[in-house]
C-alpha cells in the first residue's frame, strides 16, 4: 500500500484550498450580478444584495429584452462572434499546416515563422491600423471587427506546434498513397486536429465575445455597436439616453438592476458554451494521433 507523505497530503491541502478559493472568486461576482438583476428598485439602489434576491422581480430582464439597441447590439455581437471565428480559424489552420514542416520540405518556412513572431511582438499601433481600415472603407461594417483580427499568432503557434506532434508516418503513408499536401492536410490532419480546433475557436470565442474597444474605435454609428462595446457604454458613461429607455419606464426599476441584467445576458452564451468545450484544453493543445 502506497504510504502517502506528510509534505504530500499539506501539498495537496493547499492547493484543493488555493483553487477553490480562486473558483469562489471567479463565481461570486456572477452571483452578486445575477442576484441583483432579479431584485426591486429600492434594494439594488441602496447597495443592499448580496448573494440572494431582495423583492423578486424579472422587469428588469423584460425592459432588456424588449430594447431594440440591445438585441440589435447582441445580434452583432453573435454576427461577429460566428464570423470571426469561421474566419479565423480557417486561416490559422492553412497557415499552420506548411509552417509545420521541415525545412527540406517548405524552403523558407524559418523566415515565414520569423515573420509572423515579428509582428506579435512588433505592431504597426492603433493610428496605422485605424487609417487603414478607414482606407479600405471598412468603418461601420462587421469587417472591421473581425479582418483585423483574423490571425491571432499566438494561436497559430499552438496549432503549429500541435501539427509538430502529429507522426510523421501518417502523413507519409498518405503521401506514398498519392495523395496531395492538400488532400493530406484535409482527410489527415483535420480530423486528427479537430480537439485542438475546439480549444482555439473557444479562445476566439472569448475574444470575439468580450471585445469591446475596436467597437468603439471603428463605429461610428451608435447602432452598429456590439454587445461588449454596447454595455462598456452605458456602465461607463452611465446614459440610459443611449438605450433608448424613457426615464418614466424606471420607475419600478433600478438602472442598476437594469446593467446587472444586462450584463448577466451577455455572458449567458459564453458561459453556456464553455463546459462543452473546456474538456478540450489539455488534450487538445498537447496530445496527438498516437495514444500512449
Amino acid at each position: 500500500m502506497r504510504r502517502i507523505s506528510i509534505s504530500y497530503r499539506l501539498f495537496s491541502w493547499f492547493n484543493y484550498t488555493f483553487l477553490g478559493v480562486t473558483s469562489l472568486l471567479c463565481i461570486l461576482p456572477m452571483v452578486h450580478i445575477l442576484a441583483v438583476s432579479f431584485s426591486g428598485k429600492a434594494p439594488a439602489s441602496a447597495n443592499l444584495v448580496g448573494l440572494w434576491p431582495i423583492d423578486f422581480t424579472v422587469d428588469a430582464y423584460a425592459k432588456t429584452l424588449g430594447n431594440n439597441n440591445f438585441l440589435s447590439a447582441l445580434w452583432i455581437a453573435v454576427e461577429r462572434t460566428a464570423l470571426g471565428t469561421v474566419i479565423s480559424m480557417a486561416l490559422i489552420f492553412l497557415t499552420a499546416y506548411p509552417l509545420s514542416k521541415e525545412d527540406y520540405t517548405f524552403k523558407g518556412r524559418t523566415a515565414y515563422a520569423w515573420f509572423f513572431v515579428f509582428t506579435m511582438l512588433f505592431s504597426g499601433g492603433m493610428v496605422p491600423l485605424y487609417i487603414l481600415v478607414q482606407k479600405l472603407h471598412l468603418m461601420n461594417t462587421i469587417w472591421a471587427l473581425v479582418l483585423p483580427t483574423a490571425i491571432n499568432v499566438w494561436l497559430l503557434i499552438l496549432m503549429l506546434n500541435f501539427f509538430r506532434t502529429v507522426p510523421k508516418e501518417l502523413e507519409e503513408a498518405a503521401l506514398i498513397d498519392g495523395a496531395s499536401h492538400f488532400r493530406t492536410m484535409v482527410s489527415v490532419f483535420l480530423p486528427i486536429s479537430l480537439p485542438a480546433i475546439a480549444t482555439l475557436s473557444l479562445f476566439n470565442m472569448v475574444f470575439h465575445w468580450n471585445s469591446w474597444f475596436d467597437g468603439l474605435l471603428y463605429m461610428t454609428e451608435y447602432d452598429r455597436y456590439p454587445l461588449a462595446t454596447f454595455l462598456q457604454t452605458i456602465i461607463v458613461q452611465q446614459d440610459f439616453s443611449k438605450v433608448n429607455v424613457r426615464p418614466e419606464d424606471l420607475e419600478n426599476i433600478a438602472q442598476r438592476t437594469v446593467k446587472a441584467a444586462q450584463i448577466f445576458i451577455g455572458a449567458l452564451p459564453i458561459l453556456l458554451v464553455y463546459p462543452f468545450l473546456q474538456r478540450y484544453f489539455v488534450k487538445g493543445i498537447v496530445l496527438g494521433a498516437v495514444k500512449e
